[in-house]
C-alpha cells in the first residue's frame, strides 16, 4: 500500500485569470513548485482546490495532470472526489482510480447533515468502491457534522483499507482518543496548520497543509524537528509561521492564499464563484503576513 508522507499539501486549482477556465499547464508546474519546496504528495480537488465549484470533467482532468507531476518523482497524489452524493462518490473515486491515483479523500458531506451511522455507511460505501487507501477527512467548519471519535474508530477497524483521518475538528480531547484507540498503523494528519504540533504531541502523524504552499521547507522543518525531539525549535518555527498562517484564513480559504501565490509570482487566477477576489483590508493583513517570513515557493522563470 503507498505510503503517504508526513506533509502533505492541499493543493490549490489554478484558473486562467482571463477566462476562469481549468488552467493544467499551470497546475503542473504548481505541482512540480510544491514538491521542489518540501511536499511529499499533494491532496487534489479538495476544500482548498475549490472542489465544489469543478465540474467532474474538470476534477478528472486535474488528476490526471497532477498524476503525472507526481509519479515522476515518486510521489502521491491524493484525490478528493467525495461529496454528499454516495452515488456520485463512488463512481468519481472510480473513475479517479482508473487515473493511477494513490488515495482518496473522503469529506464528511456537507448539507445534508448525515447521522453518525449515515457517515458510517457513506464511508464505507466509497472505500469499498476502490482498491486504495482512503484518507477520511473530518471538518466541522465547513459542514454541520462532526464525525465523532467513535465513527472515526468504527471505520478504522472495520473497513480495511480506510487507513488514517486528516482532522480539522481542533477537537484535541477527540482527536486523542483517535490516536490513542485506533487500529495499529492508522495515522492521524492535522487539517490546521496551526494544530500541527498539538497532534503530533498527541502521537499524530504529519500535516495536510495550506500554509505549505508558501513555507513548506519550514513546515517540514517543524516535523523534523519534532520528531528529533528538538521541540524548542519546533515551537520557534511554529511561532514565527503562526501570523501567515492566521492570515491565510483572514476570510474564506482559498481567497487569501490564491492572493498570496500570484503576488509572489506563481499564476493562480482569482477563486470561482460564490468566492470572490480578496478585499482590500484581508490583503493588507496578507500583505503584512507575507512580509513576515522568507517564502520557500520558487517559482519558474518563464523560457
Amino acid at each position: 500500500m503507498t505510503q503517504f508522507g508526513r506533509l502533505l499539501t492541499a493543493m490549490v486549482t489554478p484558473f486562467d485569470p482571463s477566462t476562469e477556465s481549468l488552467d493544467i499547464d499551470q497546475a503542473k508546474c504548481l505541482a512540480a513548485a510544491l514538491f521542489d519546496s518540501g511536499t511529499e504528495g499533494l491532496v487534489v480537488s479538495g476544500t482548498t482546490g475549490e472542489s465544489p465549484t469543478l465540474s467532474n470533467r474538470e476534477k478528472l482532468a486535474l488528476l490526471e495532470a497532477t498524476v503525472e507531476v507526481a509519479h515522476a518523482r515518486g510521489a502521491p497524489v491524493i484525490a478528493g472526489t467525495t461529496t454528499y452524493n454516495t452515488a456520485e462518490s463512488v463512481e468519481l473515486s472510480r473513475e479517479a482510480a482508473r487515473l493511477g491515483v494513490d488515495g482518496i479523500l473522503g469529506t464528511v458531506p456537507y448539507y445534508n447533515n448525515p447521522p453518525q451511522e449515515g457517515l458510517f455507511q457513506h464511508f464505507r460505501a466509497i472505500a469499498s468502491a476502490v482498491d486504495l487507501p482512503v484518507i477520511l477527512y473530518n471538518i466541522p467548519s465547513r459542514s454541520p457534522r462532526n464525525m465523532e471519535a467513535s465513527t472515526t474508530l468504527r471505520l478504522a477497524r472495520e473497513v480495511p483499507n480506510i487507513i488514517g483521518v486528516k482532522e480539522a475538528s481542533a477537537n484535541f480531547k477527540q482527536i486523542g482518543e483517535i490516536i490513542r484507540d485506533a487500529p495499529d498503523g492508522f495515522r492521524v494528519w492535522s487539517g490546521n496548520d496551526a494544530d500541527i504540533l498539538t497532534i503530533m504531541a498527541l502521537g499524530g502523524y504529519g500535516v495536510v497543509s495550506v500554509a505549505a504552499h508558501l513555507v513548506g521547507r519550514q513546515i517540514e522543518a517543524l516535523i523534523r524537528a519534532f520528531g528529533a525531539g528538538d521541540n524548542a525549535r519546533a515551537a520557534q518555527i511554529h511561532h514565527r509561521l503562526m501570523p501567515l498562517v492566521d492570515a491565510l484564513f483572514v476570510t474564506s480559504s482559498p481567497i487569501p492564499l490564491k492572493y498570496a501565490l500570484n503576488r509572489v509570482g506563481m499564476r493562480v487566477g482569482n477563486p470561482r464563484l460564490p468566492l470572490v477576489p480578496i478585499d482590500p483590508k484581508s490583503q493588507a493583513v496578507m500583505d503584512a503576513a507575507l512580509g513576515s517570513v522568507t517564502v520557500d515557493l520558487k517559482v519558474p522563470v518563464p523560457a
